[in-house]
């Protein structure tokens, strides 16, 4: 693998989920794997889950990590060709993604949209020109328009929450009686958020959905519909009550019109998640990404209940980072 930005990079997700499985039963049985070797994370965003993970995924394979903040460490970066730097930009994209390159044998990036112009934020000049500069395996700690180790972790999260067996044979896992429903609702939310969680999110379940392991659910406001190319499969619908009937797993989260691009055309609070709400659902476990706003996003009475699954979630972000940086490592 030389780089991880999206389930393509995945050659096979049930596999992939048994790495990760495999590193939460035996966290240190590949320890020297990344001994003498550096890995590089860049933050031009704020970060705990993702940097706190991905540093401890490191750890448990030996290797070293170097973390650099851009916004307070670095100096501001120019990636457009052919311009006289006589603005804010002390150095170019092209010198700084290089040298870093210099230090580190992979090199993790987190950058977030501008949410200002969608041709601009979807082009993902940022992430590829980093990657084309720096020589090394790239993974990405969230881009403007998708965030793969949080949603690796989220289908981890599900089959180890869920009836499903592990076919060694066919080196895939299958539900022992019946897929489960897994719902992706929009809620409010009290600023404009990027599109891309949710559109890593479905783009993950279209593909675990086309390998027979989830049926999948987006529910969201008129408006707010996610850009095509991630969820291609998905049972789409506005009535979110009919998207929660009988559902398995409802995972929570607000994101800005990509229609009517990074604006808040809804402010419906009754699309909250609450108790009452999920009483149709098949006693379903409830996800979020996190952090998550308390009362305006989902009701504290779900987040304290035994159906939130959420810290469960965010401690299942270290063994999908580790399965990443393996076979990253690995070559595989």
């Amino acid at each position: 693998m030389k780089q991880f930005f999206s389930v393509k990079d995945i050659s096979s997700i049930s596999q992939a989920v048994k790495s990760a499985l495999d590193y939460k039963q035996n966290p240190y049985k590949d320890e020297n794997l990344g001994k003498h070797k550096t890995i590089g994370l860049i933050f031009l965003n704020p970060s705990l889950r993702t940097r706190m993970s991905t540093q401890k995924a490191a750890l448990n394979l030996g290797m070293d990590i170097l973390v650099m903040n851009m916004t307070s460490d670095g100096w501001a970066l120019e990636t457009k060709d052919g311009v006289a730097m006589t603005g804010n930009t002390a150095e170019h994209i092209r010198e700084a993604a290089a040298v870093m390159g210099e230090y580190c044998e992979v090199l993790g990036l987190r950058s977030f949209p501008k949410l200002k112009e969608a041709e601009e934020d979807y082009s993902e000049e940022f992430f590829s020109k980093f990657a084309a500069y720096c020589g090394k395996p790239i993974i990405s700690l969230e881009s403007a328009t998708l965030h793969p180790l949080q949603s690796f972790t989220d289908l981890i999260t599900i089959i180890e929450s869920f009836d499903y067996q592990y076919n060694d044979l066919n080196k895939q896992y299958f539900p022992f009686t019946k897929k489960p429903k897994v719902v992706l609702t929009w809620a409010p939310h009290t600023k404009a958020l990027p599109q891309a969680v949710p559109n890593s999110f479905a783009e993950w379940m279209c593909q675990a959905q086309a390998e027979g392991l989830v049926d999948f659910v987006i529910a969201h406001p008129e408006g707010y519909a996610l850009k095509t190319e991630f969820t291609i499969g998905a049972n789409i619908t506005t009535n979110q009550e009919e998207a929660l009937k009988n559902a398995d797993f409802v995972y929570v989260k607000n994101w800005s019109s990509y229609e009517d691009y990074g604006k808040i055309t809804c402010t419906d609070n009754s699309w909250m998640i609450t108790s009452d709400k999920l009483k149709g659902t098949n006693n379903a476990k409830v996800m979020h990404c996190l952090p998550v706003r308390r009362d305006v996003v989902i009701a504290s009475e779900v987040l304290d209940s035994k159906q939130s699954i959420v810290i469960q979630q965010a401690g299942n972000r270290v063994w999908a980072a580790q399965a990443v940086l393996k076979q990253i490592l690995t070559k595989e």
